[in-house]
């Protein structure tokens, strides 16, 4: 609230510290986010030209390495947003990648390419050239993200039972020390819950899809060096911090309601998609939840901070029709990005206002007063850029470029 002073109420269950926000916030009014730098043009240079960024990570001078996973191609740009170098090619040679599917990069300006299909990360500096490479189980591709800690560990995902059923996977986390030794793996954080589901099934085929709007597990990597992971029946976050101790962060928080017509286009969506791979197939699962999780997806920044998008009410798009040319159904609403943040010790910091178009995938990097996300424009065409976090309402922001 504006200004309110932050509350809270601490409580030990166990290993357990809850720190459970009653009111109030650190920052008092909302932060805004300030445009500075845009890397990603509609026409022009093809080095400017961005595909589909699946994957991005900042170096310690701000320099930023996007893999555009449309060429596929790992591009380096200064901080002002100058492309600097491509690093390497397409390919199975030395320093080449197959099919890379995320990049990091170390305190010591290495960079890391993920690279499932050469089963390998590769490695180079900021100016592309090749350092050699670490062995990297192969088999599936993943989103998420490559995490780096200020020690110079690397967190790669991996599976961590081979050989089972695609639905019976374990994921986890590949820890290495700087040279690239395997340390451990650190499994994903997991809660007993059934999730809402729904399932389809012919000869030599299944899916499996989520209910719209139901619970999720939601968990990423501290920079400090342990999990962050909730499960959004509740406003609840759980840091597994060194040493089995864990600090939980809950927020008072009003549920935010689904709307009838939002619902509507969500189930007949899903409905539509299931019907083209299986058939005459019956919604089987839980129904639409009248109202959101409290919680979507969690950020850290390098200091540690805990972003968390928050559920917000749809808003109808513009000029979206209900079909497509090939009468597809078309999601005519969007839920715009929200953020409240929390420091790493539990204290409710505040919210953050998010310019139209930000995303929240890739995973946008926090790192001091700034963040680097990808947004999308109407046309879905994706920019890359990096935002000023200016902390106490619009006053202060006024004026700044």
């Amino acid at each position: 609230g504006g200004g309110e002073e932050w509350r809270a109420v601490r409580d030990t269950i166990g290993d357990t510290l809850v720190v459970r926000t009653v009111s109030g916030s650190v920052w008092g009014g909302p932060a805004m986010l300030v445009q500075e730098v845009t890397i990603g043009v509609f026409e022009g240079a093809d080095e400017y030209m961005l595909g589909d960024p699946t994957s991005f990570a900042v170096a310690p001078d701000r320099s930023v390495v996007i893999l555009d996973s449309q060429v596929p191609v790992v591009r380096v740009y200064n901080a002002d947003g100058t492309h600097r170098t491509d690093v390497s090619r397409q390919g199975g040679g030395p320093g080449e990648y197959g099919s890379p599917d995320a990049v990091a990069v170390l305190p010591d300006g290495r960079i890391l390419v993920r690279d499932p299909k050469n089963q390998r990360v590769s490695l180079f500096d900021l100016d592309g050239g090749y350092l050699g490479y670490w062995p990297h189980p192969g088999g599936f591709n993943t989103s998420r993200r490559f995490f780096v800690d200020h020690d110079g560990h690397s967190y790669a995902s991996t599976i961590l039972e081979r050989g089972t059923a695609p639905w019976e996977w374990r994921f986890g986390l590949i820890r290495r020390d700087a040279d690239g030794v395997v340390l451990d793996t650190v499994p994903a954080p997991a809660w007993d819950y059934s999730p809402a589901q729904l399932r389809a099934a012919r000869e030599g085929s299944s899916a499996v899809r989520s209910v719209p709007f139901s619970p999720q597990v939601a968990w990423t990597f501290s920079p400090l060096g342990y999990v962050v992971g909730g499960l959004s029946t509740d406003y609840r976050i759980d840091l597994f911090k060194p040493g089995g101790t864990v600090l939980r962060i809950e927020r008072e928080a009003s549920r935010v309601a689904v709307q009838p017509a939002e619902a509507d286009e969500r189930r007949r969506q899903l409905t539509e998609s299931l019907r083209r791979q299986y058939g005459a197939w019956r919604w089987n699962g839980p129904p639409i939840p009248d109202t959101k999780p409290p919680f979507r997806e969690l950020v850290v920044s390098d200091e540690g901070d805990i972003w968390v998008e928050v559920s917000v009410s749809g808003v109808l798009r513009d000029g979206v029709q209900p079909t497509d040319a090939d009468g597809r159904v078309q999601l005519r609403y969007w839920e715009p990005p929200a953020f409240e943040v929390f420091a790493a010790d539990g204290r409710f910091l505040g919210t953050v206002r998010v310019p139209e178009g930000l995303r929240v995938d890739p995973e946008p990097v926090v790192r001091g007063d700034r963040i680097w996300a990808v947004f999308r424009d109407e046309m879905d065409l994706p920019t890359l850029r990096r935002l000023r976090i200016v902390k106490g309402g619009p006053s202060e922001a006024a004026g700044t470029g």
